[in-house]
């Protein structure tokens, strides 16, 4: 084609004057999409499911949490290598505004929670897992100043099919019973929350090892002693068999991890191997993070007590604690988001 014959060009100027406008759009929509403020999505009732036989696989939990503040300041977060949205933080929002908008409180062996176990479940065989539910017994007591009857909770324990006994595997889990005063949108729909977010996208991936997935029945306290609470977790650990136990590669407990900057990650003793993973996943995702020592206020500590290696993610300090102003709007989407991704840099 002769020179004569093409189309003329746009005078520098105006090709500089379009280029400019186009990064101007691009920053003006990425501001738009940037949220950190309370989980307020609307919430979708599920249908429950049939229940099945436990596995043996799981067991129950109840831990009490402190409140006590981070030992360290924040990481700062670097570039992530894990897709934010690989987890839809709407999921758990979904979880927190459902769990504690409109069920509310729900200890450990009251009708709310059986109802709330019946809507985990539906989410987790939606996001195509396969549910066991273990049961198991729970004595009455004083759970936070309130007295409470004994009766008997239920964990669920997610599978995909994929453990085996004897093999290496690796356990998440959260506890999904409050104390009876509060509705428990941080304490600890937070961590259900985010449990279903993991689910949901696992749900057609693989993993390093085989993942299991437990929401766990009466974690908060039901008297003042080390063995009044974490009922549902230590049940899970009691029935665990000695092959499964010799192959549990690490188990991360979810508690309280929908307020801060920062993902804080706990575990009883410094220099924990497994508490080095995660703050090497915590790097890998992006995310800010606190290393925090001494921690054994969670669902981690049944498993760390056996001789099995937990970490606990969240517990930092907020006003609704434990109280009737534990509602969703203490809760940060940010902050969700963030522990997802965190769980699932360390699952992959």
């Amino acid at each position: 084609m002769r020179r004569s014959d093409r189309a003329p060009r746009a005078p520098r100027a105006r090709r500089v004057a379009a280029a400019t406008a186009l990064v101007v759009a691009l920053a003006a929509a990425a501001a738009c999409t940037a949220d950190d403020g309370p989980a307020t999505a609307p919430s979708s009732p599920g249908s429950p499911t049939a229940t099945t036989s436990p596995t043996g696989t799981a067991r129950p939990t109840d831990p009490t949490s402190t409140g006590e503040p981070p030992s360290s300041s924040p990481a700062p977060p670097r570039p992530p290598r894990v897709s934010p949205g690989d987890a839809r933080v709407r999921t758990a929002v979904e979880a927190v505004t459902t769990l504690a908008g409109r069920i509310g409180p729900r200890h450990g062996t009251s009708r709310a929670y059986l109802r709330a176990a019946a809507w985990v479940e539906a989410r987790l065989r939606e996001h195509g897992w396969q549910v066991a539910r273990q049961r198991f017994p729970v004595p009455g007591g004083v759970s936070w100043g309130v007295p409470v009857d004994a009766g008997r909770s239920v964990n669920l324990v997610a599978t995909r099919g994929t453990a085996r006994p004897g093999r290496p595997w690796l356990a998440v889990g959260a506890h999904l019973d409050t104390v009876p005063q509060a509705p428990g949108a941080e304490d600890n729909a937070s961590g259900i929350g985010v449990l279903l977010a993991v689910a949901e996208a696992l749900a057609e991936r693989r993993t390093r090892l085989p993942v299991v997935l437990v929401a766990f029945g009466a974690e908060e306290p039901r008297g003042p002693g080390d063995d009044d609470h974490h009922y549902g977790s230590r049940a899970y650990v009691d029935a665990l068999s000695p092959a499964q136990r010799r192959s549990l590669r690490g188990m991360v407990s979810l508690d309280r991890v929908g307020v801060g900057p920062a993902v804080v990650i706990g575990s009883p003793d410094d220099g924990d191997p497994l508490r080095a993973e995660l703050v090497r996943a915590a790097e890998r995702a992006g995310a800010p993070y606190v290393v925090e020592g001494g921690q054994r206020s969670s669902d981690h500590w049944s498993f760390v007590r056996a001789g099995l290696p937990g970490v606990r993610l969240g517990s930092t300090p907020y006003a609704g604690y434990h109280s009737a102003g534990d509602v969703p709007s203490v809760v940060s989407r940010a902050q969700l988001e963030r522990t997802a991704r965190v769980v699932l840099a360390w699952l992959r």
